[in-house]
């Protein structure tokens, strides 16, 4: 028996969980930070590293009071963070400013200049990316970070994802080169391959642009997947978080990642993580290159097999910009949205709000809404966003079985799932299968499963989802429903297309209106 630490760093706050191998969850708390947006820059998304990290002790304090046990009890503690959230730091590992948070979308340019050198110069690993590169990434935050702090540069020592920066900081290093890099970050976001040398080379990195060079060197050091350690917890960390000093952190992963994981991923299986965005997360056997999604990564969710990434740039944000224009809240202009059926509020929303994650790749895009009469409601509105991100998330699912990928079941995860049956009657009538729904939350039940694996007390992964993830509820679909679902799917298809590729006939009005604006 063992009692270990879970953590995840999510896009608001910190959730931390104190699991036992036989008693399941003791106790958890959550601890809010700040996410600092700009009106005048709908583009811009920062965090703090110091709100993150006081967050992180004092929801793991309240963690511990409420399982009603000492500190001195947890064997191991794990973490995972959003991504790719990027921060720049000395050579002693202190910020140079704050987190370029995952749903910064400031490097587009950045992003647009390396995807067209990567194809001029043939760069392999592109092909393991999906083929563009993208602005939620590292480089091209990193690239717009260089670029916009001129008098920071002479101190810039290297950057790091947040699950990383964590895991050091944690652990108590203050040199750059010593801190271990997690391949689920690098590999996703970073275009890091092992098999094809690591890093891109700095005579392709210099290309894009002369202020990358010897980033590559800066960026080097020990990568590792998530059953390696980190570290060990430092002492004065360890009086902060209220645990004992010693106890093993692993390398540390992305938040989606670890909640496929907690939700009971294994071979085969496509998690839907649904939040206040959807990270698509899949293990096959071995690696199906598929262009547009958001990487094939080699250890990247469990540390044996292929993980694959896609998603939507924007779900949860959608459903409450909707409430808010209605002036009110997502809860309440829910009500009455289980008597809805398949099309007939007569909307076809393209749910490009923050862009498009997969499989366009392009921040440059706008929610869309099709349909409306004098009679058209918000909650009308809402119900066609359920129905626009599952007709997306179609989109994506068709994109990786054309190359390949197989998927045996769908599994939708986080927050939203277990608090919305009706999206989940959706996804399975859209999708044409069963949805499998865990019956208690798996947020930061991942992070729990590898601090399981850092402190020996279970042989496997799966071993331990056996015993930790809980059982699934399962919506079937209805026939009736797929029908109008089929129709709605080929319109759906030919806009996402028609409005979403660049290279189509209306691919430049949305990003004509955003120019305009």
């Amino acid at each position: 028996m063992a009692t270990v630490a879970g953590v995840d760093f999510g896009t608001l706050s910190v959730r931390v969980s104190i699991v036992d191998s036989q008693r399941g969850m003791l106790g958890s708390a959550v601890s809010e930070y700040p996410l600092h947006r700009k009106r005048e820059d709908p583009e811009y998304a920062t965090q703090s590293h110091d709100d993150q990290m006081r967050a992180l002790a004092e929801a793991t304090r309240a963690a511990v009071k409420q399982a009603g046990i000492s500190g001195e009890q947890i064997e191991a503690i794990a973490l995972d963070t959003t991504g790719s959230s990027v921060i720049t730091v000395d050579k002693n590992l202190q910020p140079l400013g704050e987190y370029y948070l995952w749903c910064d979308h400031r490097a587009k340019g950045e992003a647009e200049e390396i995807t067209a050198a990567a194809h001029l110069e043939n760069l392999e690993v592109m092909e393991w990316c999906g083929g563009v590169y993208s602005s939620e990434w590292g480089f091209s935050k990193l690239l717009h970070w260089l670029r916009h702090n001129p008098e920071k540069r002479k101190d810039f020592a290297s950057a790091f994802e947040h699950c990383d920066m964590v895991a050091a900081t944690l652990c108590g290093v203050t040199n750059p080169a010593n801190a271990k890099r997690s391949i689920c970050a690098m590999g996703h976001k970073w275009l890091w391959n092992a098999k094809l040398g690591g890093l891109p080379p700095e005579k392709f990195l210099t290309k894009v642009d002369p202020l990358l060079a010897g980033v590559r060197e800066k960026l080097d050091g020990e990568y590792a997947t998530s059953d390696q350690m980190a570290g060990k917890l430092s002492p004065p960390w360890a009086e902060k978080l209220g645990l004992k000093s010693g106890i093993p952190v692993p390398v540390g992963a992305f938040d989606a990642h670890w909640d496929a994981i907690g939700a009971g991923c294994r071979t085969d299986d496509m998690v839907n993580v649904i939040g206040t965005s959807t990270c698509i997360i899949g293990i096959t056997p071995s690696p199906n290159l598929v262009p547009g999604v958001c990487g094939v990564v080699q250890g990247s969710v469990h540390p044996q097999r292929t993980g694959i990434e896609a998603g939507l740039s924007a779900v949860g944000d959608i459903f409450n910009a909707i409430a808010t224009r209605a002036g009110t809240d997502v809860a309440t202009l829910s009500k009455g949205l289980e008597t809805y059926r398949a099309g007939q509020t007569g909307l076809l929303r393209m749910t490009w709000d923050n862009g498009d994650r997969t499989v366009l790749v392009n921040p440059n895009l706008r929610g869309m809404t099709l349909g409306w009469n004098l009679q058209s409601t918000a909650q009308d509105e809402l119900f066609a966003a359920i129905e626009g991100t599952a007709l997306h998330t179609r989109v994506i699912f068709d994109r990786m079985s054309s190359k390949g990928v197989s998927v045996k079941r769908v599994i939708n995860a986080g927050g939203i799932p277990q608090k919305n049956e009706v999206l989940n009657r959706v996804y399975a009538n859209v999708l044409g299968r069963p949805v499998l729904v865990p019956k208690t939350s798996v947020t930061s039940m991942g992070s729990a499963i590898f601090a399981f694996m850092a402190a020996g007390t279970f042989k496997t992964i799966e071993e331990a989802q056996d015993k930790i993830c809980p059982a699934h509820k399962v919506y079937e679909p209805d026939a009736a429903e797929q029908l109008i679902y089929e129709d709605l799917y080929r319109l759906f298809g030919r806009l996402y297309f028609s409005f979403g590729d660049k290279a189509a006939d209306m691919g430049d009005v949305l990003p004509g209106l955003i120019r305009i604006t």
